[in-house]
């Protein structure tokens, strides 16, 4: 029922009843109000307290994205760096490529000048190397003669098989001595070393083997140091100096 509604109806009540219905309605009408602003105020509280919230999140929103500017900022800049480095690099990769071709030309210039002053020195060698056997077939019959060993025939350069490959031994002949006969095997470098030593030595023991006969070893050379000289004689082969063959 309206609230007129209810005035009109205590107009026809009896003066005293009257004022207290009035005053009971004036009381129902003050907590009506009041009820209102109550529930009016919790609502502007709430409200209040809804956009302090949506404040500080707008506010931490714009930190977050002050904060993501400047990480962007600076990930603009490393890249950026990133760009100039990457940039050196291949300018320095570049320069490392031109100095690598420039430096290949310049080796296979020198293999190409190593192998010909290669070649030019073993021809010396070689030179120097049949000079000395040369002299060698002239001078050896003598020195061998006044050690009691006579040569037959003529000293040589001969190839021979051991096993199935061929050696070249630069001194070769056959000799005598008390009645026996001998081979006559030996070397004529210009400065021996233990290593040609002993791949003669070896070629010896083949020789010996197989011939059945001994052998006598020698080696002519212009120069021995004291150690191979020592060396030599160890393994029983006879040094002669290329100044003894005159």
């Amino acid at each position: 029922m309206k609230l007129v509604n209810v005035i009109r109806m205590i107009d026809h009540v009896e003066p005293p009843l009257k004022d207290i219905l009035l005053n009971i309605l004036e009381a129902i009408e003050l907590q009506y109000e009041e009820l209102s602003q109550q529930v009016t105020k919790t609502e502007f509280n709430e409200l209040k307290e809804i956009v302090a919230r949506l404040a500080e999140a707008q506010e931490r929103t714009d930190c977050r994205l002050e904060e993501l500017a400047k990480a962007q900022e600076r990930t603009e800049r490393r890249l950026e760096e990133l760009a100039k480095a990457q940039e050196r690099t291949e300018r320095r990769l570049e320069e490392l490529a031109k100095a690598q071709k420039k430096t290949e030309k310049e080796l296979a210039k020198l293999i190409g000048e190593h192998k010909v002053t290669r070649e030019r020195l073993e021809g010396l060698s070689d030179t120097v190397g049949y000079t000395l056997e040369n002299h060698a077939y002239k001078g050896l019959p003598k020195i061998l003669k006044d050690m009691g060993i006579t040569v037959e025939g003529r000293l040589i350069r001969k190839y021979l098989v051991v096993g199935d490959r061929e050696r070249q031994v630069n001194i070769f002949g056959e000799a005598r001595r008390d009645g026996e006969r001998m081979l006559i095997l030996g070397e004529a470098k210009v400065r021996p070393s233990k290593k040609e030593i002993n791949r003669f030595m070896g070629l010896c023991r083949r020789m010996a083997e197989e011939k059945d006969m001994p052998i006598f070893k020698v080696f002519v050379a212009h120069d021995f140091p004291p150690k191979i000289e020592a060396y030599i004689r160890e393994k029983d082969i006879l040094p002669v100096w290329s100044y003894e063959l005159d």
